[in-house]
């Protein structure tokens, strides 16, 4: 049925006020009876004007991976942030590197954390991001040992303000640490991690080069049809799926 979009848009305003975590549409769809029930369009339309009503305010209504809901406009956070007795937690560059990683490649294991950090993931970090509820175990890979895969949560997006990971920004497209803060806001430690990560696509990406150079120069040193030739040599992450988990202590 079409519904009143001015009385619409009080019910949603107000229930998404009076959740205490985010909301989605079809939660909101449960409050109507059915021979009242609005169509989800309706409540995007309902949900898109309240956007619009709470532009250049101090709050405003945000669609995170979870739902709908009110949250602090990015303008006034550093206000709003006195307010809080407890210093926000800060992380150490290790974990901040780990979550990003996860972000970016996932599903992996932690072999192939460490071989994209170039270190053990420590027990510790894993432990903390997923009591933080950023990382989950989705999978296990079917090689010996039968490692652990990672993923991230909702839980991780909306606290990063995303509603899906499509929102994160390509590595190819990032050139530096303001565009990430641009980007997706991130406080510093987090922009600094993931742009430590881009620096290591890109060097990846540069010995990959001068690899296929000299592999083409080792060939051109042999006639066509030589049996002299000999394939190149891939190391494969499962590896080191085994390294020690205590060798990285979270700072």
């Amino acid at each position: 049925m079409s519904s009143d979009i001015t009385q619409l848009k009080k019910i949603v305003e107000g229930a998404i006020l009076a959740s205490s975590k985010p909301i989605s549409y079809d939660r909101l769809l449960t409050l109507f009876d059915e021979d009242a029930k609005p169509i989800k369009s309706e409540l995007v339309e309902a949900f898109k004007s309240l956007q619009a009503d709470y532009q250049g305010r101090g709050i405003e209504l945000q669609e995170v991976a979870s739902g709908l809901r009110f949250q602090v406009s990015q303008g006034v956070t550093s206000w709003v942030a006195r307010l809080q007795e407890e210093r926000p937690q800060r992380y150490s560059r290790a974990l901040l590197e780990t979550i990003a990683i996860i972000a970016y490649r996932q599903p992996l294991t932690r072999g192939d954390i460490e071989e994209v950090r170039g270190v053990a993931v420590s027990t510790q970090i894993i432990k903390t991001l997923q009591e933080r509820e950023w990382v989950r175990v989705v999978g296990h890979r079917d090689v010996p040992g039968h490692p652990a895969l990672y993923a991230t949560t909702r839980q991780f997006l909306d606290y990063f303000n995303l509603k899906s990971l499509d929102q994160l920004p390509p590595l190819s497209e990032l050139k530096d640490l303001e565009q990430l803060n641009r980007e997706l806001d991130l406080d510093a430690h987090t922009a600094e991690a993931l742009h430590a990560m881009i620096q290591n696509e890109k060097q990846a990406a540069l010995g990959l080069q001068d690899d296929e150079k000299n592999e083409a120069a080792f060939e051109e040193g042999f006639e066509e049809g030589s049996e002299n030739k000999q394939p190149k040599e891939n190391k494969n992450f499962e590896d080191d799926d085994y390294l020690d988990e205590e060798s990285q202590v979270l700072q």
